[in-house]
C-alpha cells in the first residue's frame, strides 16, 4: 500500500506574527483608551473639587462682608485709629493714613498684595442696640473707671467698648467692662482674668465732654476676621471662633488667591448725602483720598466705602501631566480678576493674578483653575445712626 504524507494541522509562523502584531495594535488602543478615560476623570473631580473648595471660600467670606460694619457705623467711630489688646493674640489690620499706618475700625481693611493674595479684614459687632453709646464727663488720665453722664443703660459684664473722641481722627481705644453698672453713672474697665481685651488702662488720655463710649456687644459674638491665603490652603484669624485668634485656621484647601476692591463714593462737600445712599464711583484695592480731604486714608474716607468686590480663585486638586516636551499646558494664561465694568459706568480696575504657590515644586501651569466674583453692598455703612 503506498505511504502517503499527512500535512500537520496549525498556524504558520506568517499567521502567528500577523496575530501578534494585531494584538499589540489592539493593547496599544486599549492602554490609550483607558488611559483618556482616566485623565479626563481626573480633570472632572479636579474641576468638580476647585468648585467646590471655591464656592466654600466665596461663602465664607461673602457672608462675613454682608455682616461687615455693624455697630461700627457711626461716624465718630468709622475708620478711628484703635489701641487694642487681646489676650489670645488677635492683631487688628492695619491701613495708610497719610504717611503713617493706623489700626482703623472699619467695615473692611484690604492689606493688598498686588498681583499676590490680599489679607482682607471684615469687622462687625453685636450689640443689640447697634450703637449705644454714652458721653464721658471726665478727663480720663488713667484708671480703671469711666465716668459717664448717666446710667449706662444697655451695657453689661463682659461688653466690648470703645471709647472714641469726638472729633474724628483721633485715637480710640478698645476695651472690656469688667464690673456690671450699679445704678451710678459709671463703667469698670479694671481687667483681671476672664477679660480678654481688658488690659487695665486705655492707654492715653482722653477729654471729659468731647469723648464717647460705644457699646459693641459682648465679647463672645465680638467678629474680628481676618481673611488670608498661605501655601494654598484659605485661614481664618477670628477673635469668635476658638483657637484662632493668634494664630489662623485652615478653612479650605487649593485656594491660590483671595482679592478684594473697596468701591468707593468719590462724592465730595455738599455732593456727598450718604443718608440718601451710596453708590460706587470708583474701585481700588488701596485706600484712596475719597472724601477730597487731602488726607490718603483718613476717617472720613471710611464713610465713602459704598461695597466691597471680592475674588476667589481655586485650583483643581489633580495636577495634570506634562505634554511630549515637559511643559504643562492645563492653563497658559494666569486669570485676571475684576475685567467686567460693575456697574457699567464705573471703569474696572483689572488685576491679573499670580497663582504660583509658594514652594510647591510643580508649575502652575499644571493645575487648572476657577474664579468666582461677586459685589457685597456694605449696607452697614449705609445704615449709620
Amino acid at each position: 500500500m503506498p505511504s502517503t504524507l499527512v500535512r500537520a494541522r496549525g498556524f504558520s509562523v506568517v499567521e502567528l506574527l500577523v496575530s501578534v502584531a494585531i494584538g499589540l495594535l489592539a493593547l496599544v488602543f486599549a492602554t490609550r483608551l483607558i488611559t483618556g478615560s482616566e485623565q479626563a476623570k481626573s480633570s472632572a473631580l479636579g474641576s468638580s473639587d476647585s468648585m467646590q473648595n471655591g464656592m466654600l471660600a466665596m461663602f465664607s467670606i461673602s457672608g462675613d462682608a454682608q455682616q461687615a460694619g455693624f455697630g461700627l457705623n457711626d461716624p465718630i467711630l468709622l475708620g478711628c485709629d484703635t489701641r487694642f489688646t487681646d489676650a489670645d493674640g488677635f492683631v487688628l489690620a492695619g491701613a495708610p493714613r497719610g504717611a503713617a499706618t493706623v489700626r482703623p475700625l472699619a467695615a473692611a481693611i484690604i492689606e493688598s498684595g498686588g498681583t499676590g493674595s490680599d489679607r482682607i479684614s471684615l469687622y462687625s459687632g453685636s450689640s443689640m442696640s447697634g450703637t449705644g453709646t454714652v458721653r464721658m464727663v471726665t478727663n480720663y488720665i488713667g484708671g480703671t473707671n469711666l465716668d459717664l453722664d448717666r446710667e449706662p443703660f444697655g451695657f453689661a459684664t463682659g461688653d466690648v467698648v470703645v471709647v472714641a473722641p469726638e472729633n474724628k481722627g483721633g485715637q480710640c481705644a478698645l476695651t472690656q467692662v469688667t464690673g456690671a453698672p450699679d445704678g451710678t453713672p459709671k463703667l469698670a474697665i479694671a481687667g483681671g482674668r476672664g477679660f480678654r481685651y481688658a488690659s487695665g488702662s486705655l492707654g492715653g488720655n482722653f477729654s471729659g465732654a468731647t469723648t464717647r463710649v460705644f457699646n459693641l456687644g459682648p465679647a463672645a459674638s465680638l467678629s474680628l476676621h481676618t481673611w488670608s491665603v498661605a501655601n494654598g490652603f484659605l485661614q481664618l484669624r477670628s477673635t469668635d471662633m476658638a483657637g484662632s485668634s493668634g494664630a489662623p485656621a485652615t478653612v479650605a484647601d487649593n485656594i491660590v488667591s483671595i482679592k478684594a476692591q473697596y468701591g468707593f463714593d468719590t462724592r465730595s462737600g455738599a455732593a456727598f448725602t450718604p443718608k440718601d445712599g451710596l453708590r460706587v464711583g470708583q474701585w481700588s484695592a488701596t485706600m484712596i483720598d475719597a472724601d477730597g480731604d487731602t488726607v490718603l486714608g483718613g476717617a472720613g474716607d471710611y464713610e465713602h466705602m459704598a461695597a466691597l468686590r471680592i475674588a476667589v480663585v481655586a485650583r483643581s486638586k489633580t495636577r495634570e501631566r506634562p505634554g511630549a516636551g515637559g511643559a504643562c499646558s492645563a492653563t497658559a494664561i494666569a486669570p485676571t480678576v475684576f475685567a467686567s465694568a460693575e456697574p457699567f459706568e464705573v471703569k474696572p480696575e483689572p488685576i491679573k493674578v499670580d497663582v504660583a504657590v509658594p514652594g510647591d515644586g510643580v508649575d502652575w501651569r499644571c493645575y487648572r483653575y476657577r474664579v468666582f466674583e461677586t459685589i457685597v453692598p456694605l449696607k452697614n455703612a449705609l445704615w449709620r445712626p
